[in-house]
C-alpha cells in the first residue's frame, strides 16, 4: 500500500555542497524529528529538554532530542555526563573492571536501538602496570527510541486520541576511580518524560497539493 509514497528524511549538506549525513527509516510510518537529527549533527545546540541528577564522583544531565513526538517518531535520550579532572570511569568492553552502563526499562510502544557509547581512551595504570579502556572528562551515552505503531487499531488510536505521556526509566550504572583509589560501584536511576501527541489530520495548503 506504500507503493510509490515519498520516504521523508533528512540529508546534511556542508558550505561547500556536499552530502555529509543522510537520515532515513526503511518503515514508512517511522521517521527522526528535525531536534533529533540536530542534536546527532550537534549535540552543543541541543537543549530540547534538560534536567541535572545527583550522581556520586560525576556530574550527570539527562537530555533528549524532543519532548512531544507523534508515533512513528524517533527521539533520542542522553545522558550527558562531566567527570572531575583526574576521575575516569571504564568503558564497556573492560575486562576485569565495571563499565559505565546505560539501561533502559522496556516500555510498550517504545522499540530502543542499541546504546551508543563514545570512543573511549587507553589509560595506563602505572602500579599495576595495566592498559584499561576509559571515559574521561565531557561525554554523551545516547539511546535513541521509536515510538511505535504495531496494528491497525494502533494507527486508528493515534489518529483520534488527546495524546498521552509515557515515562522512561532505567539506571546509570558505573565505577568511578580516580589516581589513587576506586569508589564503590554505584547505579543512579534516571528518567525521561515524553509527550506522544495524536497525528496531525490538516491537510497541506490547496496550492502545493499533489495533483
Amino acid at each position: 500500500m506504500n507503493k510509490g509514497m515519498a520516504h521523508p528524511g533528512f540529508f546534511y549538506i556542508d558550505s561547500s555542497g556536499v552530502v555529509r549525513e543522510k537520515y532515513f527509516e526503511t518503515k514508512y510510518t517511522d521517521r527522526f524529528t528535525p531536534n533529533n537529527v540536530i542534536d546527532k549533527l550537534f549535540p552543543e545546540l541541543s537543549e530540547e529538554v534538560s534536567r541535572d541528577v545527583d550522581a556520586p564522583h560525576l556530574r550527570l544531565t539527562l537530555e533528549q532530542s524532543d519532548k512531544d513526538v507523534i508515533s512513528g517518531s524517533r527521539v533520542s535520550f542522553v545522558a550527558q555526563i562531566e567527570l572531575p579532572p583526574k576521575v575516569h570511569v571504564y568503558s564497556p568492553g573492560v575486562q576485569g573492571y565495571k563499565p559505565i552502563q546505560l539501561t533502559l526499562n522496556p516500555v510498550a510502544g517504545i522499540e530502543f536501538a542499541p546504546v551508543a557509547y563514545p570512543s573511549s581512551k587507553t589509560l595506563y595504570l602505572e602500579a599495576i602496570q595495566e592498559h584499561v579502556p576509559v571515559f574521561e572528562g565531557k561525554f554523551r551515552i545516547t539511546q535513541d527510541a521509536t515510538v511505535t505503531v504495531s496494528k491497525v487499531q494502533d494507527i486508528a488510536r493515534a489518529l483520534v486520541s488527546a495524546g498521552k505521556t509515557i515515562s522512561i526509566s532505567g539506571e546509570l550504572k558505573y565505577q568511578a576511580c580516580d589516581d589513587r583509589v576506586c569508589y564503590p560501584p554505584t547505579s543512579v536511576p534516571v528518567m525521561w518524560s515524553l509527550q506522544v501527541l495524536p497525528l496531525d489530520l490538516k491537510r497541506s495548503p490547496e496550492e502545493i497539493r499533489h495533483k
